[in-house]
């Protein structure tokens, strides 16, 4: 069992308190957006025995065992991340598995750079993702009913918007979203950026469901995605709730510290809420036009005192352990890969003591047990 040493990523959108407090140490005074645990090449974990990439690449079945190299490669399929955003992310979707694979061999066919900023397909993988409130959480999640989207935008009461209101009201569900957004996101930026400011006005007046989106358009002044943001749920998770993020539903997270958990993967394509390069024929290939409930998880309690967030991949499974003073030690020996992170008091992984914010990752087959008093999220695989 191997503790880790992680890399945090200062992302403009991120906080400059919330993981700073987790760890009980003081600011920065710069915002620290992602601590990532795992083995990606970007910033991979630290250990001991060296990168944890370079543990997997000399002994990949040692490391991750047998199934999982089977039915993943030599690799850890995952990465676990502490997600802390001051503000809003950029809306974005994800590719699926196929449409990745695609996208992927044809950008590199076309020879662009796997660096070039307009490139979309960093790899050929998908990025199904699921984050989990510590704190409350604020995030976009999916389309709204067009009607009710239509309704939140008539509210405005803003000219430029009454010809979105009567295609939310009159087309069927997935003609309207999908006209919708296409108008949005082609639609002459400075006339858009007129309607943005005007619908910013509107949503400071009327509060209310209309609040967030006044919030957003303070961090992003002018851009069409909050127009865009204006079709999807906003979602309130409660420390404990948690959101699945499947392929092709658009969302984003705006504010709120969570565990986060995703295939491992870089293909991001953006809608809005963003200086960086978005791509509207393929943004509208991959997205899915329909309305759906975010699906707000809880998470499943089995005998043992594992409880799991339910999600239909295998490349990663997260569940957590919330101990109390004085119950015994749990056994989490598995023939999968794990990293246990602690996020609240303090444990025992192994002879690692672990307060909040520290994490190990354990061998396929390692024995593992925890013990103490705090909550302890197991971050595996499906194999």
């Amino acid at each position: 069992m191997d503790r880790l040493d992680n890399t945090i990523r200062p992302y403009a959108w991120g906080s400059t308190t919330a993981i700073p407090r987790l760890l009980g140490v003081e600011p920065t005074g710069e915002p620290q957006a992602e601590m990532w645990m795992g083995a990606h090449p970007g910033a991979p974990s630290r250990t001991a025995r060296g990168p944890l990439t370079e543990l997997i690449e000399a002994a990949p079945e040692r490391e991750l065992g047998a199934e999982t190299v089977a039915k993943f490669g030599p690799r850890l399929p995952f990465l676990l991340k502490i997600l802390a955003a001051g503000a809003p992310l950029s809306l974005q979707v994800h590719p699926d598995l196929a449409q990745a694979k695609e996208g992927y061999e044809e950008e590199e066919r076309r020879g662009v750079p796997i660096d070039a900023p307009h490139r979309n397909y960093k790899d050929a993988n998908h990025k199904p993702e699921l984050i989990c409130a510590l704190t409350e959480f604020d995030g976009l999640c999916g389309f709204r009913a067009p009607a009710e989207a239509g309704d939140l935008l008539a509210a405005l009461e803003i000219d430029s918007l009454k010809p979105y209101v009567d295609l939310l009201h009159a087309h069927p569900e997935d003609a309207a979203l999908r006209e919708v957004l296409t108008a949005v996101l082609s639609a002459d930026r400075e006339q858009m950026a007129t309607t943005v400011t005007e619908a910013t006005a509107a949503c400071t007046r009327l509060g209310g469901t209309h609040a967030p989106y006044a919030e957003i358009a303070h961090h992003y002044p002018g851009d069409s995605g909050v127009i865009a943001a204006m079709l999807l749920n906003h979602v309130r998770l409660q420390p404990g709730e948690a959101l699945f993020l499947g392929a092709g539903v658009p969302h984003a997270y705006l504010n709120g510290l969570g565990v986060e958990i995703m295939a491992n993967s870089d293909n991001v394509l953006r809608c809005g809420l963003t200086p960086k390069h978005v791509d509207v024929p393929e943004l509208l290939r991959i997205v899915r036009f329909e309305a759906s409930d975010p699906g707000v998880l809880r998470p499943e309690a089995s005998p043992d005192g594992e409880e799991v967030y339910e999600t239909p991949i295998d490349e990663f499974r997260l569940s957590r352990y919330v101990l109390p003073q004085g119950t015994a030690a749990h056994e989490l020996t598995l023939r999968t890969p794990q990293i246990l992170l602690c996020t609240a008091g303090s444990v025992q992984a192994g002879g690692h003591a672990l307060t909040p914010g520290q994490s190990v990752f354990v061998p396929a087959g390692e024995k593992a047990e925890v013990s103490g008093t705090g909550t302890v999220f197991r971050a595996t695989v499906v194999a």
